[in-house]
């Protein structure tokens, strides 16, 4: 017995578990199976929990299989003000761009959503935190150029923790142009859909993706503007519970919708067949295109 027995510990101890094969849910802490939760959009099945996704996969999720034609990949951050705190910013910055693949914290393309065309900008979370640089306000802005010139839907996804410290004052003027151009697409009566996933903080929340036509979250996602721990020191009162959560903020007025991250796709073309009159001709002119 004792021979069968050391067998087995040197079969187990042989077996190996590639990294990344399952993950642990961070809410219910149920284990899954990383493809598993891959055919499931990135959403626990135990208790909906929906896990941050990347640039890449949210663009899959959202966008039609191969609509997606992306503009401006090339447009990269600069170092204006020498900035170094334990590493300098372009050593920061190159280290992003070898993790991620991408050159800034926002992808811009044209795309059709159920054959609905879009322009579409996605924030990376995984890029920086997110940050909005110089770089990244003018993607946006161009983004909001390409939606004015080809009089088609703009779709922002948010995932950001603001402002990014590493170029001062100058990403902090990019709220105030990504905004001013969006009274442009206002006044052209061009849709704009704002969806905000976790995190959504900082001076995105305080710019462009508070100034949708329609703003929608997913369930449990954090958006605010400055943290809980400064918010409480200087108003000096405890926060209510839940305070920031989408929820939350559904029930004080400041979202629309919170969508299920199965359901976005659907929900995004219902809101622009209701909102935009061009939408169901281009549905029409694809499908006699296709016919």
């Amino acid at each position: 017995m004792n021979w069968l027995r050391k067998k087995k510990i040197e079969a187990a101890e042989k077996t190996v578990i590639p990294d990344g094969l399952w993950i642990k849910c961070e809410k219910c802490g149920e284990i899954i199976y990383r493809k598993q939760l891959e055919q499931n959009l990135f959403v626990c099945s135990a208790c909906n929990f929906h896990f941050r996704v990347n640039s890449r996969q949210y663009i899959q999720i959202l966008f039609d299989e191969n609509s997606w034609q992306e503009f401006n990949a090339n447009i990269r951050s600069g170092d204006p003000l020498k900035f170094k705190d334990k590493k300098k910013y372009p050593d920061v910055y190159k280290a992003a761009v070898k993790k991620t693949g991408l050159n800034e914290a926002v992808v811009t393309g044209t795309a059709t959503i159920e054959k609905i065309p879009v322009v579409g900008a996605v924030m990376d979370f995984t890029f920086i935190g997110g940050s909005m640089g110089s770089a990244l306000g003018e993607k946006v802005k161009r983004a909001i150029d390409k939606s004015l010139e080809l009089r088609q839907p703009l779709i922002i996804v948010s995932a950001s923790g603001g402002a990014r410290m590493m170029e001062g004052a100058l990403s902090l003027m990019q709220m105030a142009k990504t905004s001013a151009h969006l009274a442009l697409l206002d006044e052209a009566k061009i849709p704009y859909i704002s969806i905000m996933l976790d995190p959504t903080t900082g001076g995105t929340t305080a710019s462009f993706a508070m100034l949708g036509d329609i703003h929608i979250s997913e369930p449990g996602a954090l958006i605010g503007f400055a943290g809980q721990r400064v918010i409480k020191q200087t108003i000096g009162q405890d926060l209510p519970e839940g305070f920031q959560t989408a929820e939350f903020l559904l029930e004080h007025g400041f979202l629309d919708l919170i969508v299920h991250r199965k359901e976005m796709k659907s929900t995004i073309a219902r809101l622009l067949r209701f909102m935009w009159d061009d939408a169901d001709r281009y549905v029409m002119e694809e499908n006699k295109a296709n016919e």
